[in-house]
């Protein structure tokens, strides 16, 4: 096993070498003229610093963390603390180094054509994509391997499980303050701008004379690029953690235990290889369907995948494994498994795009409702985000069900672990987004000839529509991951149940069972499903403080400087990206720290009034309450917001009603629809997104807390 082990992490190696080979290559690409390049460095400046001091706030919340996991669980915790949140640090900062230095390679590849406009945005996507799925493979793989080959520790051990669990959480902790500050940053610059550049001022979007114009564009880049790495880097390192947890407690003690654990890393790096090629396929055709264009390479990476996976389960599991508890699992109801997977990717690929889609009826009938005023378009997109939690909900139903039939709970690991597997494009496809939207704005204060701004329009109108399916995937792949982390938890505990004698805390403990005729288990369900509503609300209340302040500033530099309007004097970009970073790093603490105490104070207080048992079982349901609400918000706003997004451009390129009428920028249906994309920018962008992470946390800190009360270090 150890060679195929060598073997995965050359393929993360891999995953990174394209990223760096791809980088070379973008950097040559022309960058305009003077005028671009000038902006460019304006995004790139504001960019960094928020980021360098995002990461300095959150190093600080970091160093007295893993203070407490090197006291309480050991060396091996605290050393995968570090290296998850190290790595998950470094594929935001480096999604966001090649973001800002792409868009305005992309927009000048725009002026030529919209095919090299489109290769230059989605190559630089593949490179941030390439280094989230090696980058994250790498620290999994790497640190297993170090643990168990180098140390020589046994794989099933505790030393090895917590350090690999204390790596997620690292991941984890990064990705929540990342989506959340970044996603704070970007929509108050948005919302701001939109409120005093379209509405009040009446000048385009990413106008020049804007303040805020500078401030959005560094917003897309630490928010949706930076931000998104971050989340689906944390999703993939613990998703792969969690599955190879689990075969650590399910085969324990088996012969094939460690081809198990291997199982998971071997999936993930044979899908970077299989996504490597499918970033070749990406190509316009004659039909200039930009989204087909994508969809190609993404199809040719899930039809490859299927036959790669095939391949690596047939190799590394030669018959039928058995549990601990007696279930045989066959090797092909292992493949169909991850099928399932592949199934559930594309579907919801699919979903997500009909409802945030320009072309379906979700977003023209926000857009026919906008003609009526701003109330109905709200209502409308509210609607909309409601209705599409349901497709998505039980399309991820139905592979729970069918994965466990097939695999019983590993089953469904191997499925979550193989949506995860291709990773590597979707977050491709994700990263475009940011790039296309700075290709469009910098055109814009450029002042790029109108064609060029058609083209990157074009783009930027597709890139809306990744960045929502790609948030789609990682809220699924999310509520699937977590119900893996949950599996760890109850198997965890009734591991430590079970052998009193090395886990002195939990003797004498008694059943724990999650029983609805059990009030704490209602009160842990409870407690549970509100927390991503209070994170949901606090998210979106920061976002509304930080517009506010953009407001006035924006409202006091045209009141101050009237020459601003007539391009006499230039806007101080300056002072709006300083206002929200320090707005963002402010308001994004309170609700980081929200999952992470969360489970702890439930338990103690449970523990407190009650017993073991009882505190165990509420902790469990608090997990359970925590996945079930957070996947419904978190599709809800997401795609609502997509919708409402993807409302104002419909009406911007010139909507025709049900009347005949045709609606464009600077009509009443086009007021109402800034109001709802307004609303909608938050939603999709900052609180919707930041519940991925948070979801995963919550469960990782309780996994945590079970490794700290079976070290004895406490109790």
């Amino acid at each position: 096993m150890t060679n195929y082990l060598w073997l995965v992490i050359a393929a993360g190696a891999l995953g990174v070498l394209y990223g760096l080979v791809q980088t070379a290559s973008l950097m040559k690409a022309e960058t305009g003229n003077d005028k671009m390049r000038e902006i460019a460095a304006a995004i790139q400046e504001g960019a960094s610093a928020y980021l360098n001091r995002q990461y300095t706030t959150i190093a600080m919340v970091g160093v007295v963390i893993l203070i407490a996991a090197w006291l309480l669980i050991g060396v091996y915790a605290a050393v995968g603390f570090v290296i998850g949140a190290v790595l998950s640090g470094l594929a935001g900062f480096a999604g966001m180094l090649i973001s800002v230095r792409a868009n305005v390679r992309t927009a000048h590849a725009a002026s030529q054509s919209l095919s090299k406009g489109l290769d230059l945005a989605f190559r630089s996507g593949a490179i941030t994509g390439m280094f989230v799925a090696g980058g994250a493979l790498l620290g999994v793989a790497g640190y297993y391997a170090v643990l168990t080959q180098v140390l020589g520790l046994e794989a099933t051990g505790r030393e090895v499980i917590d350090g690999l669990v204390a790596l997620g959480f690292g991941a984890s902790l990064i990705s929540i303050f990342a989506r959340l500050g970044g996603g704070i940053f970007t929509k108050g610059a948005d919302v701001g701008g939109d409120m005093v550049g379209k509405v009040e001022a009446g000048i385009p979007e990413d106008d020049p004379r804007n303040a805020a114009t500078i401030a959005d564009n560094v917003g897309d880049n630490v928010g949706d690029c930076a931000g998104m790495a971050a989340d689906l880097f944390e999703t993939y390192a613990v998703t792969t953690v969690a599955t190879m947890v689990l075969a650590a407690i399910f085969f324990r003690g088996q012969p094939y235990v460690d081809v198990m654990m291997l199982l998971p890393l071997a999936i993930c790096g044979i899908c970077i290889v299989t996504s490597i090629i499918g970033s070749f396929f990406v190509r316009l055709g004659k039909s200039q369907n930009i989204m087909g264009a994508l969809y190609q390479g993404l199809i040719v990476t899930g039809v490859l995948s299927i036959g790669a996976v095939y391949w690596v389960i047939d190799t590394l599991v030669t018959g039928p494994v058995v549990t601990n508890g007696g279930l045989q699992i066959e090797p092909m109801s292992l493949f169909l498994s991850g099928l399932v997977g592949l199934a559930v990717t594309a579907a919801i690929v699919v979903i997500t795009e009909y409802y945030t889609g320009s072309n379906f009826r979700p977003v023209r009938s926000v857009a026919n409702a906008s003609v009526s005023g701003h109330g109905t378009n709200v209502i409308q997109g509210l609607a909309v985000s409601l209705e599409a939690t349901a497709l998505p909900a039980l399309t991820i139903i139905v592979g729970i069900i069918v994965s466990f039939q097939l695999a019983g709970l590993f089953g469904i690991a191997i499925a979550t672990t193989t949506m995860l597997g291709v990773a590597g494009m979707i977050v491709a496809l994700d990263a475009f987004g940011p790039v296309t939207d700075n290709a469009g704005g910098i055109a814009e204060m450029a002042g790029l000839p109108a064609d060029v701004r058609h083209v990157t329009d074009a783009l930027d109108a597709v890139g809306n529509t990744t960045k929502a399916v790609t948030k789609g995937y990682a809220i699924g792949s999310a509520g699937l991951g977590a119900l893996v982390l949950f599996a760890a938890y109850t198997s965890d505990l009734q591991y430590f149940a079970a052998n009193p004698a090395d886990y002195p805390f939990f003797a004498n403990m008694g059943a724990v069972t999650f029983d609805l005729t059990n009030p704490y288990v209602v009160v842990g369900l409870l407690f549970g499903g509100l927390l991503p509503f209070l994170f949901g609300g606090m998210s979106m209340m920061a976002v509304g403080r930080a517009a506010e302040a953009v407001v006035e500033e924006v409202r006091r530099q045209f009141r101050e400087n009237p020459g601003i309007m007539t391009y006499e004097v230039k806007p101080e970009y300056g002072r709006a990206v300083d206002i929200l970073t320090k707005a963002a790093i402010r308001e994004m603490i309170v609700p980081s720290l929200l999952p992470v105490l969360s489970p702890i104070v439930l338990f103690v207080a449970i523990l407190f009034i009650s017993d073991k048992a009882n505190a165990f079982a509420s902790l469990g349901a608090m997990l359970m309450g925590v996945i079930v609400t957070g996947l419904f918000v978190a599709v809800s706003m997401t795609s609502g917001g997509g919708a409402w997004d993807n409302a104002k451009k419909v009406i911007e390129e010139g909507f025709t009603d049900k009347n005949g009428v045709v609606h464009g920028k600077g009509s009443e249906a086009h007021k109402a629809a800034v109001t709802g994309d307004t609303v909608g920018d938050p939603y999709k962008d900052t609180s919707g997104p930041a519940v991925n992470p948070m979801i995963k946390i919550t469960n990782i800190v309780a996994l945590l807390l079970l490794a700290v009360l079976a070290s004895g270090n406490i109790g």
